[in-house]
C-alpha cells in the first residue's frame, strides 16, 4: 500500500455533540444515530457549495489512538470560503498523507470489518483526520463500496 497524498478538504456536516469512543460499541452507537439524524434531518440538502455529491464521514480530533476519545461527523465536501449553515460545524482536512482502504460488501457491516483490518495493520498513524467517503458505489446496501482514508505520518 503506497502513500497518497490528499489536498486540503473542507467539510460542513453533523457533528456528535460529544467525543466518542471505540469501547464496548460505544462509538457504533453513536454514529450509527448520527447518521440517523443526518438522513431524518436532511441534512444534505443543507449544505450549500458542495463540490460534488460524495458524503464524507470524517474522523478528527483524537485524544490518542483509536482506543481514545475521538470527534465524528458526516457531511460534504465544499468550496473554499463557504460559511456553515446554523446548527452545522466545518472542519478543514490539512493535505497530508493517507493510506486508503476499500470497504466493500453489505453495508453497514462492511465498514466496521475494514476499521477491524485497519486497526490490526502496523500503520504509522497520524491521527489527526482519517475519513470515508461515500459516492456512487456506496448506494447499492448489498454491495457496496466505500473509500476510507487513514492519515499516516
Amino acid at each position: 500500500m503506497n502513500k497518497i497524498e490528499k489536498n486540503e478538504m473542507q467539510i460542513i456536516g453533523l457533528e456528535l455533540e460529544s467525543k466518542t469512543i471505540n469501547l464496548n460499541g460505544k462509538s457504533g452507537i453513536d454514529i450509527s444515530k448520527l447518521w440517523e439524524q443526518f438522513e431524518k434531518e436532511q441534512i444534505y440538502s443543507k449544505i450549500p457549495n458542495k463540490i460534488n455529491n460524495d458524503i464524507v464521514a470524517v474522523y478528527f480530533d483524537y485524544d490518542g489512538d483509536y482506543n481514545e476519545p475521538f470527534s465524528y461527523m458526516i457531511g460534504c465536501e465544499v468550496t473554499d470560503g463557504t460559511e456553515a449553515p446554523e446548527g452545522l460545524r466545518k472542519v478543514t482536512i490539512s493535505k497530508a498523507n493517507y493510506r486508503k482502504f476499500l470497504a466493500k460488501g453489505k453495508m453497514p457491516d462492511c465498514i466496521g470489518e475494514v476499521w477491524y483490518k485497519i486497526w490490526d495493520t502496523k500503520l504509522d498513524r497520524a491521527y489527526t483526520f482519517d475519513f470515508e467517503i461515500y459516492g456512487e458505489k456506496s448506494q447499492n446496501w448489498d454491495n457496496a463500496e466505500v473509500e476510507v482514508f487513514i492519515g499516516v505520518k
